[in-house]
Parts: structure tokens; sequence; C-alpha cells
């Protein structure tokens, strides 16, 4: 499959489809006239990578949990384990985005509540000393290293 039909069967530009190839996500083969020629199964792969960046997979976090170019091996084990680790990461973002709701919630009512005889200022005061410094960012686990794929 040449790079034009790949295109519009998956929906990604051309400059797309080649971003991905050279970052190694993907494998085309040369025609002896230049043309890049994709196996059938790169739609899938191509899937597989835009799905997993709508998830918040990074493309350094998606590479070695890709399958074999004919997508008959996977690395199932470092798979399963990226998937758990990705729900975690979003469990920790879900409490602290409920965290965040919260917060903007009492900033609105308590300026919408601000008493005639305070001040803009002085309710903005008052706020943040009920607020209290902001939360410490969570930091975002590393990728594991990148190991040579043993696909089972």
């Amino acid at each position: 499959m040449k790079s034009g039909e790949l295109a519009k069967q998956t929906g990604r530009t051309i400059s797309k489809i080649r971003f991905y190839e050279a970052q190694g996500l993907i494998e085309a083969s040369r025609q002896s006239n230049g043309y890049r020629e994709y196996l059938p199964q790169t739609v899938n792969i191509l899937q597989i990578i835009v799905g997993s960046q709508a998830c918040g997979f990074s493309l350094n976090e998606i590479r070695p949990l890709l399958p074999t170019p004919d997508m008959e091996k996977w690395n199932r084990p470092e798979l399963l384990a990226s998937l758990k680790r990705k729900v975690e990461e979003i469990g920790v973002l879900q409490k602290q985005l409920r965290h965040n709701k919260r917060t903007l919630q009492q900033v609105i009512r308590q300026t919408e509540n601000r008493p005639p005889d305070m001040t803009c200022s002085q309710n903005a005061e008052k706020m943040m000393k009920e607020l209290g410094p902001p939360p410490v960012k969570p930091k975002r686990p590393s990728a594991p290293k990148v190991r040579a794929p043993s696909h089972t």
C-alpha cells in the first residue's frame, strides 16, 4: 500500500505517516522507483498509535508496546504493565482534577457572596488565606527504559 492510500484509510496526513516512520513506529519498504510500500497491517498499527496517544501515551511510551510490523507478535507483559501504569496515572490526574474543581467552586462561591462592605482585594486576600498554599504537583512517573522487545 502506498503512502496516499494509507493516508486515506487512516485519516492521517502523509507528513504524519512519514513522521511516525522516522520515529521508528511504522516501517515501509522502498520500491525501485523510490515509493514507500506499507504492509496492510500498518493501518491497524496507526490506529493503535493514534488511540494510544488519545489515551495519554507519549510516542516514547508507545514504541516498545507496538507489535511487529506484521502484527504477529506483541510484548504482552510490557503492554499490560504499561496499560496498568497509565490507569494509575489517570487515577492521580482524576484526583487532582477533583481537587481543582472543588477549589474553583469555592472561589466562585466566595466571589459571588462577597460581603458588600468588603473590597475585592480584601475578599481576595481572605480567599487566599482560606485556600492555603497551592498543592505540590505530583510527579509523573518516568517511562521505563526501553528494552529490546521480546515479542510473544
